[in-house]
């Protein structure tokens, strides 16, 4: 009926180890990704793309590069926030130092030092894990927004401590402002969709090739991991560096396309790193799609609960924020107990239904 895979048989190998090897998710992800290149570019306006559309892009990097640490490597980290702000606070130095850099490169390359801040701090994950892991992160957290604060060379001696992103083009050879004040909201929605869909799909061959069985042996159980022949050394710091490259870009795009100004205690503190934590718990740990979908769900929760208690029933906005923090919690409680896999393993689960409706399950 509306969900079968009965005649979706494959005949090589290589058709079997597709992304997407039932015909009905593939055809829907090209449906998704044709309408989100083609349509939305012409649809969106101001509000939409800076309320919605582009925050949920660049929290889904950030959600895709922890779930590769955390879901698929076992390795706890709560730092998220203070690796952002290094992608951010480079991508600020690469702008003033280098005038004719375009926002590929920029974004590229904050994203490689991230990766290399990442494995420095990652080192302690050989010794540590758990509860001291997650400590140590923290620990990392706090320095780096210290030393981004206290050190006026990151911010160029600005006398308020805020960093401004000029502006810029989207490539060499593509001549359209991506940052500034006079960038578009479609070209910045496309350079933002551009990102997604490439480092998207890098996660997704990474995490179900060699290298990903063995960031999720290392998960599993690592003592075992190490007999049969998978480096924990390789293995962590690779999930440290590959982690940390899609944090960083992340919080380049947040201050460079998304927010412009910057002051990195207020825009990269300890709550970026539980939002982006929250994300991939209530999305689904270990899933691509469930970073997706928490990203969906908690960038679009609060303009629900303004439209719906502010706007149609007249609230308080500060107690329309109290409602999002007490439906958070209570959703992150209810996916640790009842469904630790979150929102993708529901779907997942929906799907399976679809496929014998409407027999029993």
């Amino acid at each position: 009926m509306i969900y079968r895979e009965a005649g979706d048989f494959k005949t090589t190998y290589s058709a079997d180890n597709q992304t997407f090897p039932i015909r009905f998710d593939r055809m829907g992800y090209y449906a998704v990704l044709i309408f989100a290149a083609v349509v939305i570019p012409f649809l969106i306006n101001d509000y939409w793309a800076n309320s919605l559309l582009i925050p949920f892009l660049i929290y889904a990097i950030a959600a895709i590069g922890l779930n590769i640490l955390t879901g698929y490597c076992g390795q706890v980290s709560l730092g998220t926030g203070g690796f952002m702000a290094v992608g951010a606070f480079t991508s600020y130095k690469l702008m003033t130092a280098f005038p004719g850099l375009d926002m590929i490169s920029i974004t590229l390359l904050s994203g490689v030092s991230t990766a290399l801040v990442g494995v420095a701090f990652g080192l302690p994950s050989l010794r540590i894990k758990g509860f001291y892991l997650a400590v140590a992160t923290l620990a990392a957290q706090f320095f780096l927004v210290w030393l981004f604060n206290k050190v006026g060379w990151f911010y160029n001696y600005s006398a308020s401590g805020q960093i401004s992103a000029p502006s810029r083009d989207f490539f060499y050879f593509i001549p359209f402002e991506v940052t500034g004040p006079t960038a578009t909201a479609p070209a910045k929605y496309l350079f933002c969709l551009l990102f997604v869909f490439v480092l998207a799909w890098v996660a997704r061959n990474l995490t179900r090739g060699s290298v990903g069985r063995q960031w999720m042996a290392i998960r599993d159980m690592d003592i075992a991991a190490e007999i049969i022949g998978v480096s924990p050394l390789r293995a962590k710091l690779t999930a440290f560096a590959v982690s940390s490259f899609y944090v960083g870009i992340s919080g380049a795009l947040l201050f460079t396309v998304y927010l412009g100004a910057v002051e990195v205690g207020a825009s990269y503190g300890i709550q970026k790193s539980f939002l982006v934590l929250f994300m991939i718990i209530i999305g689904g740990l270990g899933s691509i799609f469930g970073s997706f979908a928490g990203a969906a769900f908690m960038v679009l929760l609060p303009v629900i609960l303004k439209v719906l208690l502010v706007d149609g029933l007249g609230f308080d906005t500060a107690l329309s924020a109290h409602f999002q923090f007490v439906i958070v919690g209570a959703l992150i409680m209810f996916f640790l107990i009842v469904e630790p896999h979150g929102l993708a393993r529901l779907w997942a689960l929906a799907k399976e239904k679809l496929r014998l409706w409407p027999f029993p399950h």
